[in-house]
């Protein structure tokens, strides 16, 4: 197999990490169809290279860093630019970053304290994902529409909150888990 094949999931993950600030600038000039166009075509670049990665045996440790931090970036920039042009609430934009925020500190917490964490995606996590996703494209195509129904929108946000919290909760879990297995157990010897 050659290098370039080898290394496509992590090409498409480039793609997607170069397409966030793309997306932002496109969102934030008011070009909304282009700006649907770019979002659409990362989030199929990351439904590809995880297929390619996990049906050709490609996933490398590279990948396993540069997949996710790809997500982020699209999604902090799109949250971040909607909510700059007023089409998503600033409320929700803080509880989705701040439910990462609030995972890598407790990460990093957990690194420092030498907890035996085991960091690796929840089903909430990755469902609360996809429903950001789904929400941001949602608000892409009805601002391309130009008149957006609010039914549909509260409904969005309602479920994008709830499943963040979910998710968060999920991993705050796990790390109170790892922090009662670092705990000394049993009484103090003499």
């Amino acid at each position: 197999m050659s290098p370039v094949l080898r290394q496509a999931p992590n090409i498409l993950s480039a793609l997607r990490l170069c397409a966030a600030p793309v997306a932002a600038w496109l969102i934030l000039t008011g070009r909304d169809v282009e700006a649907l166009a770019v979002f659409a075509l990362a989030g199929l670049t990351d439904a590809a290279d995880g297929y390619l990665a996990k049906s050709f045996g490609l996933a490398s440790r590279f990948g396993a860093w540069l997949d996710p931090i790809a997500d982020k970036l699209l999604m902090l920039a799109s949250f971040l630019s909607l909510t700059y042009i007023g089409a998503v609430p600033m409320w929700l934009t803080a509880v989705v970053i701040g439910r990462d925020v609030m995972i890598v500190l407790g990460v990093g917490l957990a690194r420092f304290l030498g907890m035996p964490l085991v960091v690796q995606p929840l089903m909430a996590g990755k469902v609360s994902t996809v429903l950001q996703v789904l929400y941001i494209a949602l608000v892409l195509l009805l601002l391309t529409l130009h008149e957006p129904p609010a039914g549909l929108e509260r409904s969005g946000e309602f479920l994008v909150t709830v499943l963040a919290v979910w998710s968060f909760l999920a991993y705050a879990q796990v790390w109170f888990r790892a922090a009662t297995q670092r705990a000394p157990q049993g009484g103090s010897a003499n």
